[in-house]
């Protein structure tokens, strides 16, 4: 088959994995939810703990009233820049995460409880800058699933696999909709989310957050995951094989902060 006809058939068939689905599939599964992920890149000193308390007695507490959890506050323990934390919001539509700042900035209760964070001086910031992602979950994974205890002690690792190009990333996430979920749930991996970047930096790209106990869990379970048999021959299918379909891998640890919902 020539190359250009087997990459129109794979995203075709990509097309259909990432969005159409039957009148049947839809009624009898929940609809996909959007993640808003916010990272604030912050200073050692009085801006983790503000920072942390603006979380818990302001920010999360709103976010619970109007429906928008669980919520995801987590500590980046490993990667560039730190010290930095991770915020991940679900909600129903893009419209609710995208005017959240708007929503929030009408709640009495909320200003009055976030004050010292939301006001701070020039001269000592709460933080030094926010980025931020807007996400679509898969089709095949549509919901934030936490933890079954979230007080148990637990680490995160947030993987993002950028792709060379648009195609490519389709390809990608058609892989994980083609046996790569039930490869992970096997190995015995905790998927949290898995989500599609709408909105963000070095796009096009995915992003996704597994749930383990600690280091040694998460090695073992990779372990498992690289030498089953089912990846290799998923990963050596020619439909995925045959160009590279990612292109840089960010690979985070991170650890939930008091307040986490997840």
């Amino acid at each position: 088959m020539e190359r250009r006809d087997f990459l129109a058939a794979s995203l075709a068939a990509s097309a259909f994995a990432l969005s159409g689905e039957s009148d049947a599939q839809t009624a009898a599964t929940p609809a996909r939810e959007f993640y808003l992920m916010r990272r604030y890149n912050l200073r050692s000193g009085p801006q983790l703990k503000l920072t942390e308390d603006y979380f818990a007695h302001a920010l999360i507490p709103a976010l619970t009233r109007i429906g928008l959890a669980p919520v995801g506050a987590l500590r980046l323990d490993f990667g560039s820049e730190t010290p930095a934390y991770f915020l991940i919001v679900p909600g129903p539509t893009t419209d609710d995460l995208a005017k959240l700042d708007v929503t929030l900035a009408a709640d009495q209760n909320f200003l009055e409880r976030a004050a010292p964070f939301w006001n701070a001086a020039a001269a000592a910031p709460a933080f030094e800058r926010v980025e931020s992602w807007l996400l679509e979950a898969f089709a095949g994974w549509r919901r934030i699933t936490p933890p079954a205890e979230t007080r148990a002690k637990r680490i995160f690792q947030l993987r993002t696999y950028e792709s060379p190009s648009n195609g490519e990333h389709v390809r990608k996430v058609e892989m994980f909709h083609s046996g790569e979920f039930e490869i992970f749930l096997k190995a015995g991996f905790h998927p949290v989310f898995f989500g599609d970047t709408l909105v963000g930096s070095r796009m096009p790209s995915l992003t996704y957050m597994l749930c383990f106990v600690n280091i040694a869990d998460l090695e073992a379970k990779w372990d498992v995951f690289r030498n089953d048999p089912e990846w290799k021959k998923l990963s050596a299918d020619p439909r995925f094989a045959f160009d590279p379909i990612v292109s840089n891998i960010g690979n985070l640890l991170l650890s939930p902060l008091d307040c986490s919902q997840i």
